[in-house]
């Protein structure tokens, strides 16, 4: 689970001002706080004329506290007629304070109360990470670093253009005002960027200076009789520059989940998305389960699969609740999951997991035997892993309510079967099966899940197809079972009067048909998982669905710009050690979710267009590397 985060205790000192009793000092000046945030933060990055005018604007802060300077900010942006088209606040918080919590600290500022209610609306989980929430109908993106802020300052990828050095005083927290916090700092800083902060302390100046900060002490805050704010001067390349200005246009092949999902991110940035299914409507491939499965896959060690998939689910949570709110067609169910363990081994695995420091019960709990036996209704002989806010969905309604989202900015083409893509003239076109073009656009995303190597330049990546075989049960077959069970296999609530179980696995399997075999084995795992439920079940007869699942070597997805093709065949699976291996202008690819895609699809998408359009990203470095198609690039010989 990552490093344990503990919460802020919520208290006031004897003025009436919020107060850590941890470090002995005060989240903000005695004398006002939104006050204080506006003299020093906002005007000390001469905010708002910086954000006039641009399409986006990057804000970085060092600690959010209980969000007094992001709520502040927020109000006066959205009072600014001429303010950026979006804002994106980052920020860091070790000790973030529980949602009733922040509820009575923010009551303090009663000129924010709307503001403070959207925001607690969609407070995160206390789970350490990164938790992207959505503001302002989209235009705000908060971006809440959870965790230490040393570790989190070196993760992040963004070019900031202001920074807020915010948090307790030097002499109670002396690890954020240290010289790594501020090369930290200087490494996310956007050429010209700025910095304020109320701390004028020597060693801070020193530090800030020798990352080539120029520096300014400027009349403090009320009782504080000095500020320091900062520009950065550096020439050096920025790690993660802005992508240079474009149309914003994109042709997207595939309308399952994963494509489905980038067009909805897409229009909401305001670009116009085609969208080229094969198929007769969306989410007829791999998305046309009547229901998939939605929870993570925690491990002791927080793999990278266990934080791609907490990651994944924390943020497919936020969408799906983002379009049931909008009235758009998706179906889902907060039934809650369980995973039950494999042998004693695994469920004594389990049980550390779930009861290791900081792991949230809203967010995992690990049930005894006889406790998961209450819950499914049904003797089990182990128990596992219980996610209360894990459930089902069904994924061709998502894929719908996607690409319903913005119908202004979103064309799909269904029976538009895409055989050849190419670029002439700064453009990708995609043509049909006579040579023919198809629609053109400066940028082109492939999500067409395993047909991708089918096209030129994805014939490298070493992706396989999995085919993989659901069983439809008839709800007057088997016992009632309310919740998502986990484990060798899986069962979902019932859908329509159906309950799925499955799935089989089997690589490079081109067969469509239904097999027997396969529903024997669906039946097997489930047995296994809970004996006897299947007493009245014959394998005959019963219908269910074939799917081919485009699987990654390292099963994890396959996410952003692509590279030129490699030179050297038959070395596809071999790690390539360069960095920044040269890509293809305007070419990106969201592949290989497995068998993960409910889960994956919309951080997927957030991803990628914030790799599209230079926005801060939502998943830390180390991430961002595991997800890199270049990964899959042979060595180059010596």
């Amino acid at each position: 689970m990552g490093l344990p985060l503990v919460p802020a205790p919520l208290a006031f000192n004897p003025e009436g001002v919020l107060w850590s009793p941890d470090y002995q000092d005060v989240y903000h000046s005695r004398y006002g706080g939104p006050e204080q945030a506006r003299h020093v933060f906002l005007g000390g990055n001469d905010l708002p004329a910086r954000w006039r005018g641009k399409e986006q604007f990057v804000i970085l802060e060092t600690g959010f506290g209980a969000g007094l300077n992001f709520l502040t900010t927020w109000d006066a942006w959205r009072a600014d007629p001429k303010s950026s088209s979006r804002l994106h606040f980052v920020s860091l918080e070790k000790h973030p304070f529980a949602r009733a919590d922040l509820q009575q600290a923010q009551a303090r500022w009663p000129e924010f109360a709307p503001l403070a209610a959207e925001l607690r609306a969609r407070w995160p989980l206390p789970v350490s990470g990164i938790h992207r929430i959505r503001l302002n109908g989209g235009r705000l993106l908060l971006t809440l670093a959870l965790g230490d802020a040393q570790v989190v300052l070196r993760r992040l990828m963004l070019a900031a253009d202001a920074f807020y050095l915010d948090g307790f005083a030097p002499d109670r927290n002396a690890e954020l005002w240290t010289a790594d916090i501020c090369k930290g700092v200087a490494r996310l800083a956007a050429p010209g960027a700025t910095l304020a902060t109320w701390c004028v302390a020597g060693h801070l100046r020193a530090a800030l200076s020798a990352c080539e900060f120029a520096l300014e002490k400027r009349q403090g805050f009320a009782g504080k009789r000095q500020m320091l704010v900062g520009r950065y001067l550096s020439r050096k390349p920025h790690p993660y520059p802005a992508p240079a200005p474009g149309e914003r246009r994109a042709l997207i092949i595939g309308a399952g989940v994963a494509g489905a999902s980038v067009a909805a991110e897409l229009a909401e940035q305001d670009w116009q998305v085609t969208v080229l299914e094969a198929r007769e409507a969306p989410g007829q491939g791999a998305s046309g389960n009547i229901a998939g499965v939605m929870r993570p896959l925690p491990s002791a060690d927080d793999n990278f699969l266990a934080r791609l998939t907490r990651a994944g689910f924390l943020a497919a949570r936020a969408h799906l609740e983002k379009l049931t709110a909008a009235g758009l067609p998706v179906r889902w169910g907060e039934s809650g999951a369980l995973h039950l363990a494999r042998d004693a081994e695994h469920e004594a695995a389990q049980n550390k997991t779930a009861r290791a420091p900081g792991v949230p019960a809203e967010f995992l709990q690990y049930l005894d035997r006889d406790a998961a036996s209450a819950l499914l209704g049904w003797p089990v002989s182990r128990g596992g892993w219980y996610f209360p806010s894990g459930g089902w969905v069904q994924p061709f309604s998502l894929c719908a309510a996607n690409l319903a989202s913005d119908p202004r900015r979103i064309r799909l083409c269904c029976n538009t079967p895409v055989t050849a893509i190419s670029r002439t003239d700064g453009m990708w076109q995609a043509n049909d099966a006579n040579g023919k073009p198809i629609a053109r656009a400066p940028h082109l995303v492939m999500a067409s899940g395993v047909a991708a190597p089918c096209f030129a330049p994805f014939a490298w990546l070493p992706q396989r197809s999995a085919r993989g075989q659901v069983t439809w049960l008839p709800e007057n077959r088997t016992p009632p079972l309310n919740i998502l069970l986990c484990g060798r296999g899986y069962a979902t609530p019932l859908v329509d009067g159906m309950r799925v179980i499955g799935a089989s696995y089997r690589l490079e399997d081109a067969e469509t048909e239904l097999r027997l075999a396969d529903h024997q084995e669906n039946l097997s795992k489930l047995e296994a998982m809970l004996p006897g439920f299947c007493a009245r079940v014959t394998p005959e007869g019963l219908r269910g669905r074939v799917g081919f699942r485009p699987m990654s070597p390292d099963r994890l997805p396959i996410v952003g710009a692509v590279p030129c093709a490699p030179s050297v065949p038959h070395a596809r699976e071999r790690p390539r050690r360069s960095r920044h291996p040269p890509v293809q202008p305007g070419l990106w690819c969201v592949q290989g979710f497995g068998s993960r895609g409910v889960v994956w699809s919309a951080l997927m998408a957030d991803f990628l267009v914030s790799r599209m359009t230079g926005a801060p990203l939502p998943l830390p470095y180390d991430l961002t590397r595991a997800l890199a198609p270049e990964r899959f690039l042979p060595t180059t010989p010596s």
